[in-house]
Parts: structure tokens; sequence; C-alpha cells
């Protein structure tokens, strides 16, 4: 079970060669998406005059081993393990949502271009692709329905939904669908195969057309905007308050 290429399952409806294509589709509209995001609402903008004025405000210059060595540490804390949240469960479901949703893409562009309508590649392949949809499954729902702000902070119920709602609801729909897709395959039912198939390719659509309204677009350019926050803080540029935790924690005691 679950050792199975998911996507030879789908040649009954469409062939090896539309998911090839589909899947280019989908990747052009998330980088459109990503870069309409970036200029439409003036990020792109404001991050280079911030940069500009955080240059000529600097008091203590950075060589570049000391710049690198200050990105390389961003990375591993603030972005590796999601250092923003000091929230302890908030930070678990999103390391739980990223690292599952990459590997769960990193395989299916594997066996969809790789192995394209083998039903039986090697069998870590479609382990590691069940392995990433669930770990991000339950980052995901774990996140949905008891740390979202608006259900936590302002006591709204989960389905009550807004606009930044988007991203979170078109992943586990796509990320579902595609479960109930693969195991309905499994136990031979057509009807119910088709129905969840049809259903996965929409939300997996919907995912990715709508990135320039949803915060689908935030995990490629934060990385940047956290380092260039953590160079400021060195070369004293920055114009944020200095942490007043002790040694600058900006999470001296996490929450669970």
């Amino acid at each position: 079970m679950f050792t199975r290429n998911p996507f030879s399952m789908l040649t009954d409806f469409v062939s090896p060669g539309f998911m090839q294509v589909y899947a280019a589709l989908l990747i052009v509209a998330v980088v459109a998406g990503t870069v309409y995001d970036l200029l439409h609402d003036g990020k792109a903008r404001f991050f280079l005059q911030d940069r500009r004025r955080a240059r000529a405000a600097a008091r203590r210059p950075l060589d570049g081993m000391a710049r690198a060595a200050i990105a390389v540490k961003t990375l591993a804390t603030d972005i590796a393990t999601f250092g923003e949240f000091c929230n302890r469960s908030r930070r678990i479901s999103h390391v739980l949502m990223f690292y599952g949703f990459v590997l769960y893409v990193i395989t299916t562009l594997v066996l969809v271009y790789g192995y394209p309508g083998e039903p039986y590649p090697p069998v870590y392949l479609p382990v590691s692709w069940n392995l990433g949809l669930l770990l991000a499954l339950l980052g995901g729902y774990w996140f949905f329905f008891l740390l979202r702000v608006n259900v936590v902070h302002d006591g709204q119920p989960p389905w009550r939904l807004v606009r930044a709602d988007l991203f979170i609801v078109t992943l586990l729909g796509s990320l579902t669908f595609a479960l109930l897709f693969e195991g309905a395959a499994m136990l031979g039912n057509a009807t119910a195969t088709k129905a969840f198939a049809a259903l996965y390719l929409l939300f997996t659509t919907l995912l990715c057309v709508t990135v320039p309204w949803s915060k689908f677009a935030h995990m490629f350019y934060k990385p940047v905007v956290a380092v260039q926050k953590r160079l400021e803080e060195a070369d004293g540029s920055s114009s944020l308050p200095a942490p007043t935790a002790p040694r600058g924690e900006r999470c001296p005691h996490l929450p669970t």
C-alpha cells in the first residue's frame, strides 16, 4: 500500500503527457504570480528603497564574510525552523507544513517527469510522496483549526474564512483530495477515483493561480527580508527597536 506511483492511476483519465504539461503550467503560474505580487503591491520597490536607506544609515561596516555568516545563521534559525514565531505550536505546524509540502512537490515532479505512467517506480518515491502529503496535512489542519489568528485571538469559528485563508484552504483542499484520490484508486472505485481526481486537479490549479492574492508567494521572498533585517541589526541601520529580552532574544520563553 502507498508504494505505487499515484499519477499512474490517472492514466485512465488523462495521459502522462497531459500531466507533464499541466505541472509545467502550474510552475509558470506560481512564478508569474510571485513576480506580479512583488511588482503590483510595490513590495520590490519598497525593499530596494529600504536597502538604500539602510546602506546610508549603517554605522558599522560589514565585510563579505560577516554578511555571509549572518545570512547562514538567519536561514538556519529564522527560516529553516520558523524562528519568527514565538509560539511553539505555531512554529511546529509551519515546519510540518513547509517540509511536508516541499517533499511532496519534489517527489511529484520526479514521478511526473521521471516515471510517467510507470506504476511501480523505486519504492522510496511514492512512500516519500505520501509522507510529505501526510506531514503537510497534519501541520495544515492543526494550523487551520487551532492556530489561526482570527480563531485563537478573535474567537471566530474555524469555518469563517477571510482572504488571508486562501492559501491554507486551497493547500488543504489539494492535499486532501490527493490522498482521497489515491485511496479510491487503490480500492478500485472508478467513480470515486474520477471525482476525487477532478477535485484534486481543481484545488491544485486554484492553489497555483491564486498566488497574487494568497500567502503562497511569502515563502519565496520572506527569507530575503529576514536576512536583510538581521544585516540591518548588525550594521546599526535598523529602524526597529532593539530586543529588550536578555541577550537580545526575540523569544526568550516559548509559549506552547
